[in-house]
């Protein structure tokens, strides 16, 4: 990869490193797989819980993806595996009114997203990174990945999704942290300039947000087409 296309990639305030830093709030959760389960819930017909292995017979998805933390460090290429957002979603009927969603991890962790952001081709459930098991710092057996905000509201740990109607902040959004978090926009803290009349927080603005992040996307598919 040339400087110009790791530049073209990598957002505002950000630093490019190979590593990937361990970063959490509390302790790393003891997990039996053998107990484990995954809840789907809230604005649903009817609710869902699966086992690990049910989890897993989902068709298999890769996704590869670069990832941006909060703290300013960006990753470029990742690659996950697991089962997608999409797959886990139609195993219910969501309700009409949700649009937006709850992620509920281990010891009460929560994030919130709009659901349209989850729906997105490279937004999934990973179980694996760069072809090896995640390691339980980062979130091993099962942790969301959503590639295009910041890397905070990937939770790890996962054990849910509750559908909503309205946008209900998760841990680090009740302590400060953006509702949204695009990294393109250095959405990182809730007193951003945006957000001091507090008008921003509206189904409208969130479309505009995620229809400029897919024409972002479309535009880097087609560069690298005419490379």
């Amino acid at each position: 990869m040339n400087s110009k296309d790791s530049k073209d990639r990598v957002p505002p305030g950000q630093t490019l490193t190979e590593k990937w830093p361990v970063l959490h709030a509390g302790t790393v959760p003891q997990i039996d797989l053998d107990t484990w389960e995954f809840r789907i819930f809230g604005l649903v017909e009817e609710e869902k819980v699966l086992n690990w292995d049910e989890l897993n017979a989902l068709p298999a998805y890769r996704s590869k993806s670069d990832i941006h933390c909060v703290t300013t460090w960006s990753r470029l290429d990742n690659t996950w595996d697991g089962v997608s957002f999409r797959d886990v979603m139609h195993l219910v009927k969501v309700q009409p009114e949700a649009k937006f969603v709850v992620i509920h991890a281990e010891e009460g962790w929560t994030t919130n997203l709009p659901l349209t952001d989850l729906l997105m081709d490279d937004v999934l459930f990973a179980h694996s990174h760069d072809g090896e098991p995640l390691t339980p710092n980062h979130g091993w057996p099962l942790r969301l990945v959503v590639p295009h905000l910041y890397f905070w509201k990937s939770a790890k740990w996962v054990r849910g999704i509750e559908f909503v109607a309205e946008d209900v902040p998760g841990f680090w959004e009740e302590r400060g942290y953006h509702l949204y978090a695009d990294p393109w926009l250095e959405q990182r803290y809730r007193d951003d300039p945006e957000w001091e009349d507090g008008e921003k927080n509206t189904d409208e603005y969130y479309e505009q947000v995620a229809r400029r992040i897919r024409l972002h996307e479309q535009k880097k598919a087609q560069d690298g087409k005419t490379q």
